[in-house]
């Protein structure tokens, strides 16, 4: 096989709007605290248009409450770097075994026809606890958010394209279960969120000869308006740089992962976590 020839100059340039064209379903991009919020900022800005999924029942059930849909749309929509962009948005309670693939078909109308990016961020918070804590109905409330609905989502999603789209991407979301320490108060997520890390692999190679990469990024703490007070200072002390992840920093790398620059990463679980120590 011929040895592919250097990039000439102007191929070395970076594109300011690499996602031009390009459609991107974004789940759990329900609060302008989130980092689902900040992904669809970012691919918002790089040219790409955008479908928000959202669950508003469950963001209002929690302590930080729930975000207008319609609020979080504008705040990205004010970010699309082209204006032949546009950002749509949609609810859908993926717990629900059906619904993962509405969305796809529904996003996809939206979207013209075609998904290129599925960022798949959307997770259960809380109805968790340690060993001794969780019970049948816990594990099973994760196992249906938190993995059944990303496997469904990426099935449909492959099932969805065809061939001759540009590019696909898959970029999942994971946590620190696998790091030093692992997540002991939440048994029931982190396992879940290990699955979707032990996956990554397989679903990279069988989806390589589809065009479509698929990696997993490990944010770390990210602060997104969850903790405040002596242990929000505790954890802030355990980077090196003495701050809390915010939603942009795990967001830039996700963003990235769906340009062409990052065609040749894949198979990948990723740390976005600044150095957190643990």
């Amino acid at each position: 096989m011929p040895r592919l020839p250097h990039p000439a100059p102007e191929d070395l340039r970076r594109d300011p709007l690499p996602l031009r064209g390009r459609t991107a379903l974004v789940t759990g991009a329900s609060r302008r605290g989130g980092i689902g919020y900040a992904v669809a900022r970012r691919l918002a800005a790089y040219g790409a248009s955008v479908y928000l999924h959202h669950h508003v029942p469950h963001d209002a059930a929690q302590p930080w409450g729930a975000d207008r849909p319609e609020d979080v749309a504008t705040a990205v929509r004010a970010a699309l770097g082209d204006p032949q962009a546009q950002v749509f948005d949609g609810p859908g309670d993926l717990s629900d075994p059906a619904a993962p693939a509405e969305l796809i078909a529904t996003a996809a109308s939206a979207l013209g026809g075609r998904i290129d990016i599925l960022i798949a961020n959307h997770a259960l918070s809380g109805s968790d606890g340690t060993l001794d804590d969780i019970d049948a109905a816990m594990l099973d409330a994760h196992w249906a958010v938190d993995a059944r609905s990303v496997l469904l989502l990426v099935q449909a999603y492959a099932r969805h394209r065809s061939p001759g789209d540009p590019g696909g991407r898959v970029v999942m979301m994971t946590s620190g279960q696998d790091n030093a320490g692992g997540m002991p108060g939440e048994i029931a997520y982190a396992l879940q969120k290990g699955a979707l890390a032990s996956i990554t692999r397989s679903l990279s190679t069988t989806l390589a000869e589809r065009g479509i990469t698929v990696n997993t990024v490990n944010p770390g703490p990210v602060d997104t308006d969850y903790l405040t007070g002596e242990v929000y200072d505790a954890v802030a002390a355990r980077f090196p740089a003495g701050r809390w992840g915010m939603p942009d920093d795990p967001a830039r790398l996700i963003a990235w992962l769906a340009t062409d620059e990052a065609g040749w990463v894949t198979g990948q679980v990723i740390d976005s976590e600044g150095g957190f120590r643990r």
